[in-house]
């Protein structure tokens, strides 16, 4: 039986849009403030941060090279923009080029599409009761599933 489909969390911007030209990491606060108010779904919590290796919250992380604990703490505590915790995040872990961050967000885009991430796409449109090739990447899906994008209609 497919899950509820789209999953509608407000407050959750979809993966693409960007913090000072970096994608991701602006959805990656929203989940921090949303756990923090409690809004965040109970299902979503074991998926936060880094206890999933290779989740787009660890992959981000990795990138920044900061632990997301001590970026969870510094969204919670300061009040901070996003601009702001991307700068702390630079400061307090590493400061990644013009070349990184497209390097990094080419990548993150592109996730699923004729990679080993291909076969999570896959399953994760499945979860909702779409067929493979529905959309071609993660973010895609993300947004599919959040319904900032419809799937185009299932031939017969």
């Amino acid at each position: 039986m497919p899950l509820p489909y789209p999953t509608l969390i407000p407050g959750l911007r979809g993966p693409s849009e960007t913090v000072l030209g970096v994608v991701y990491f602006g959805r990656m606060i929203d989940k921090i403030r949303l756990a923090a108010a409690g809004t965040l779904p109970e299902g979503w919590e074991a998926a936060r941060g880094t206890a999933v290796k290779k989740s787009f919250d660890d992959r981000c992380c990795q990138f920044l090279s900061i632990g997301y604990a001590a970026l969870e703490a510094e969204t919670v505590k300061s009040g901070k923009t996003d601009e702001e915790l991307l700068e702390w995040a630079f400061e307090h872990g590493r400061r990644a080029t013009e070349d990184e961050i497209e390097v990094w967000n080419a990548f993150m885009q592109k996730r699923g599409w004729r990679d080993s991430g291909t076969q999570r796409l896959n399953e994760r449109l499945a979860e909702i009761g779409l067929p493979p090739g529905t959309v071609q990447t993660m973010f895609d899906f993300i947004d599919l599933d959040e319904g900032r994008i419809t799937a185009p209609p299932l031939e017969s």
